[in-house]
């Protein structure tokens, strides 16, 4: 009986998920489906973060240059050998996750704050280093999706057609952005509750005792950056798609700072709370605008507000679901 109770509720709350998922945007006016699409890639960076620094305990503050990788993948495919942006998704995700891989070598000698400040020092560097090759980047100007003849570039007409249904391209951004998040989603749901989850878990927890029951630390670590590594250049590349151009301004430090802001609002370790820590990010800030635009004070509400949810939520928001889940989780496991 608690086996088909346990069902029945993951399958509400899936179908609750996906008719959330199909009727957002016409909740909202077409231009606010761009909001909610923005929302989403924060969605997908943050989640391969929180897999990275929640559940393997590798705090990193580059992730922000991962994307940078990502957004000039697909942007360089678009423009120099005139791929369909869309299609340029995997191989931006596969080159973010092979530098992923790279810069998770310094932490097999590094940990903590130490590899917080080398991951951190890649994402001062990537402006620098985008200006430098300007023949592949395009220097200080960047890349121009829109340079593309109109059949490369999705939606430049103003609306997109698929399956014989036509649709605006704000609409088209939001479906393919979240609809890749939620993909994401299962997947980081999968390798977290799986034998893979488990062996981050144990390194996060204790490298010493992970490594004395026969746990390959230097595996481990790596693996986690390259898949967080692959979730960054998907959501750069999304970035890049939703822009039409990138530019090294679109990938500066406080990019990473950004997504760590959201991942921690979210709830470290928690998949179902960075959902709320996408949303904090994208809309917070632009709240703080519109409250007061004079110079320095929507950043003092930012902070403020950052500050105050770590007073009342120290968790996050993965913490607060997990206490209101916990009496209905507890009944379906103990009822007889």
């Amino acid at each position: 009986m608690r086996r088909w109770l346990g069902i029945g509720v993951w399958v509400l709350t899936a179908g609750a998920v996906l008719a959330l998922y199909a009727l957002a945007p016409h909740l909202v006016s077409d231009f606010h489906s761009r909001d909610l699409a923005q929302a989403g890639v924060f969605f997908i960076a943050i989640v391969g973060l929180n897999i990275l620094t929640g559940y393997t305990g590798q705090i990193s503050l580059g992730h922000g240059a991962l994307m940078a990788v990502g957004g000039y993948t697909a942007a360089a495919l678009a423009v120099h050998e005139h791929w369909r942006d869309v299609w340029t998704i995997p191989l931006a995700g596969i080159a973010a996750g092979v530098v992923g891989f790279l810069i998770g070598l310094p932490a097999l000698r590094l940990s903590g704050i130490y590899l917080a400040l080398a991951t951190f020092a890649f994402a001062v560097a990537m402006p620098s280093l985008l200006k430098k090759f300007s023949g592949l980047t395009g220097g200080g100007q960047g890349l121009r999706l829109l340079e593309q003849a109109p059949l490369q570039v999705t939606g430049l007409s103003g609306t997109v057609t698929i399956f014989g249904h036509t649709t605006t391209q704000n609409h088209f951004l939001y479906y393919l952005t979240w609809g890749i998040g939620l993909i994401a989603f299962v997947i980081a749901w999968l390798i977290v509750r799986g034998r893979l989850g488990r062996t981050f878990r144990a390194v996060r927890d204790s490298e010493v005792a992970a490594a004395s029951v026969g746990i390959d630390l230097a595996r481990t670590k790596t693996l986690a950056f390259a898949i967080s590594g692959v979730y960054a250049g998907v959501a750069g590349a999304l970035l890049a798609i939703q822009a039409e151009i990138v530019n090294p301004l679109s990938f500066t430090f406080l990019l990473s700072i950004l997504l760590l802001v959201g991942a921690v609002v979210g709830g470290l370790g928690s998949l179902p709370g960075m959902v709320v820590g996408a949303f904090f990010v994208q809309y917070v800030p632009e709240l703080s605008t519109r409250i007061s635009s004079k110079p320095g004070v929507p950043d003092f509400l930012y902070g403020a507000a950052i500050i105050l949810v770590m007073i009342l939520l120290p968790t996050g928001a993965g913490g607060l679901l997990r206490r209101v889940a916990r009496p209905l989780t507890t009944r379906l496991y103990l009822r007889p």
